[in-house]
């Protein structure tokens, strides 16, 4: 017979290899779940749209991805998210997309989707990419080119970088979150709103306050 404190591990194992498998977007209970972005209502995502009020342009989405976005603005980037706020047919099905514009040096700075793991595939040129994992901080980076594919793991902070002087690249991100979310390291602890205290900066970052006052006082662009 199984001791007590086996049982207990045993126990702990099993809701372990749960939470596991709960910690990303839910299964879908039914064919689709068209969010109704009218409705008031917020759980952890929407409310469905009644399923006799739902067409086939619910699951369509016009070409959004087609053509180069603009990536005149200071990082040299522009990112068009293909997710459940613009394409409510997405709702409970975990799935997104991302087409990623990069202008010559352009950067997609480092940045984190707490929600998602991303696949990204290259469309054009030549990128400079990577991740660091959590501690140890280790970076795994690699230079890619059109057609090849690499994975950011879920969580963790990744960029891309166009190598190219004088052509522009492109690439698809497909995440596993109908909203994987974005946190963009630079902005997010230089332009927080209320700002984060000077002092604490200076002390992490182990530099001189009047640098980061400097870095606060920066316009912090959303290439989103």
């Amino acid at each position: 017979m199984a001791s007590s404190s086996s049982l207990f591990l045993l126990a702990a194992l099993l809701a372990l290899a749960s939470w596991q498998a709960i910690a990303f977007d839910p299964s879908p209970l039914q064919d689709f779940c068209v969010a109704d972005m009218s409705s008031p209502v917020r759980v952890n995502g929407f409310v469905c749209k009644d399923p006799m009020a739902v067409n086939s342009d619910d699951f369509f989405n016009p070409a959004m991805l087609d053509q180069p976005r603009d990536t005149m603005n200071k990082v040299g980037s522009n990112v068009t998210n293909i997710n459940v706020d613009n394409f409510p047919g997405l709702n409970t099905l975990g799935i997104s997309l991302a087409r990623i514009d990069y202008a010559p040096l352009g950067v997609n700075p480092p940045h984190i989707h707490p929600r998602a793991t991303e696949l990204l595939t290259v469309l054009e040129g030549t990128l400079y990419l990577g991740f660091v994992t959590s501690n140890p901080n280790r970076l795994f980076s690699k230079v890619v080119k059109k057609g090849d594919v690499f994975v950011f793991p879920k969580a963790m902070i990744h960029f891309q970088m166009n190598l190219a002087h004088d052509k522009p690249a492109a690439a698809l991100s497909s995440l596993n979150s109908q909203n994987p979310g974005v946190i963009t390291v630079a902005s997010a602890v230089f332009g927080s709103k209320p700002p984060i205290s000077d002092d604490l900066l200076a002390k992490a970052f182990q530099v001189e306050k009047k640098l980061i006052d400097w870095l606060q006082s920066q316009f912090w662009e959303n290439n989103y």
